[in-house]
């Protein structure tokens, strides 16, 4: 008998071959192996591939030599170096049974070309199929134990990056801030998903090669509960320990837009001026334009319903009427006080609210946790179907988020309306400074907050509507205060600066 042998060494990178000698101490122990045995190698087969699924391209060519008899056997290491799965294996054991493969030899196992040697080859592929088949399944049952305790098992997200000493996705200091402003600029409704890729790019965010998100993968980003402290796996929802990047109503904001926005709005291609947008026309109430003669700017009606005769008027003469209505809205400084006064007061006088809120969502969140701790045991007792355990999984866990940003929002909650309430006392009292300087936008922006869209341009002049009497309450501090203005004289400080049933809000967090 012949002794021309080919030699084949392999090894993969998953995890079944861990333990395996590499490549290199394969082949300089085969051929040691072969010295001392007197075998002649032909030719050396190297193959760096997994062999739990048939289809090995150097496995395959070295089967066809050996059809066409140029060798008469085989050296490997082991059994399993030359298959982990029932075909190649097949294979093999068939190529002795028809004699167009003579030997094997292998340095950790014995066999001869028998019938017994034969039995005993095909219990050691057997065996290193099972091996593979029950660490696919240990490693599948490991991951849905990890993912039921709230440890992602994948690839973190973009804002969060896998910690390899701790085995946990941490949130990423330099791009989590910037995932953050990126929903939270989506969350405006004013930017295309192409607008999101661009601020992302100039943040240093981009693929690995260096371009610009496609769409898509923005729309993933922007869609995906992980940022909120949830994720998915395997199809079914779940609670992560891994901390948010962003708070769940900002993150339920924009999955309202992402579902229901239509065409992006387009944003204007000449250089906007100051007061457009601010007035109409007190005659035919079409919108008042700009258009710039002679190195000054005039504002007139559109004249969108056919000829309006209103004339043109100066942008200087417009800032200085605007600038008379800003003044005497003004905040008086005794009343700014007085307010200060009053806020200081309830700061203190709140608090027990917020306490009864939060008792009551904390009833709640019992409640959710105790439905899911049920729903679990039916799933689990095969008493409720898998599509219908998702289903309510799933909107319970919204819930169960939503109730602890109450509760997380309850204790400053009650608070948020005296802060921006004492920002617009201070507000309120600038406003002669406001209406005295040079930034015509910022006038804009106080006078479309005072009056809204009521201000007519009518004989170069404009009006502003007068209060009606015996109307509901102000729907605004500004409007609460033209409201206190009109009526010095007519009635006491005291019903003027506190009109019942008092100065705050109706209270829902």
């Amino acid at each position: 008998m012949e002794n021309k042998f080919f030699l084949y060494a392999r090894k993969s990178t998953d995890v079944e071959d861990k333990q395996v000698l590499s490549i290199e101490a394969q082949v300089t122990e085969l051929r040691s192996f072969a010295r001392n045995e007197g075998l002649e190698i032909v030719d050396t087969f190297i193959e760096k591939k997994s062999a739990k699924t048939p289809g090995r391209p150097i496995f395959s060519e070295m089967m066809k030599r050996l059809e066409a008899g140029d060798a008469q056997g085989i050296l490997a290491w082991h059994p399993d170096r030359l298959a982990r799965n029932s075909v190649d294996g097949g294979q093999v054991i068939y190529h002795l049974d028809s004699g167009r493969l003579a030997m094997l030899k292998f340095p950790t196992f014995w066999f001869e070309n028998t019938s017994q040697g034969k039995f005993m080859l095909s219990i050691a592929f057997g065996q290193s199929k099972y091996y593979v088949d029950s660490l696919a399944e240990n490693t599948k049952r490991g991951l849905r134990q990890k993912v039921r305790r709230g440890e992602y098992p994948a690839l973190a997200p973009i804002g969060y990056i896998n910690d390899v000493r701790t085995k946990t996705v941490v949130q990423d200091k330099r791009k989590a801030p910037i995932i953050c402003e990126a929903f939270e600029l989506y969350a405006k409704n004013e930017s295309r998903l192409a607008d999101i890729a661009d601020f992302l790019a100039t943040h240093s965010i981009t693929t690995k090669h260096g371009n610009r998100l496609h769409r898509d993968r923005i729309s993933f980003i922007l869609s995906n509960p992980f940022y909120v402290g949830l994720f998915r796996y395997g199809g079914e929802l779940y609670e992560g320990k891994h901390e948010p990047v962003i708070a769940k109503p900002l993150f339920d904001r924009v999955q309202e837009i992402l579902k229901d926005r239509g065409k992006p709005k387009r944003k204007p291609k000449n250089e906007p001026k100051a007061f457009c947008g601010l007035l109409t026309c007190g005659s035919c109430s079409m919108g008042i334009t700009a258009e710039v003669q002679k190195g000054h700017t005039y504002y007139r009606c559109t004249k969108k319903r056919g000829n309006c005769h209103e004339p043109y008027v100066r942008e200087e003469s417009l800032d200085e009427q605007l600038s008379v209505l800003l003044s005497d809205m003004a905040l008086p400084a005794v009343w700014a006080k007085r307010l200060n006064q009053m806020l200081a007061e309830d700061k203190k006088n709140i608090s027990q609210t917020a306490k009864v809120g939060v008792d009551a969502a904390q009833k709640e969140l019992e409640v959710v946790n105790e439905k899911l701790s049920r729903l679990l045991d039916g799933y689990l007792e095969q008493d409720i179907e898998r599509e219908t355990y998702l289903e309510k999984k799933a909107m319970l866990l919204s819930e169960k988020q939503s109730l602890q940003t109450k509760i997380s929002n309850y204790s400053s909650a009650h608070l948020n309306w005296l802060e921006p309430f004492e920002k617009w006392i201070n507000e309120a009292q600038n406003l002669a400074q406001i209406a005295t300087a040079d930034n015509l936008f910022e006038k804009k922006v106080v006078a479309k907050e005072i009056f809204g869209s009521n201000l007519h341009l009518r004989a170069c002049a404009v009006v502003a509507p007068a209060l009606e009497c015996g109307s509901a309450e102000p729907l605004s501090a500004w409007a609460a205060l033209r409201a206190a203005h009109a009526s010095v004289g007519s009635k006491t400080e005291r019903l003027i600066m506190v009109p019942s049933p008092g100065i705050e809000p109706r209270f829902s967090p």
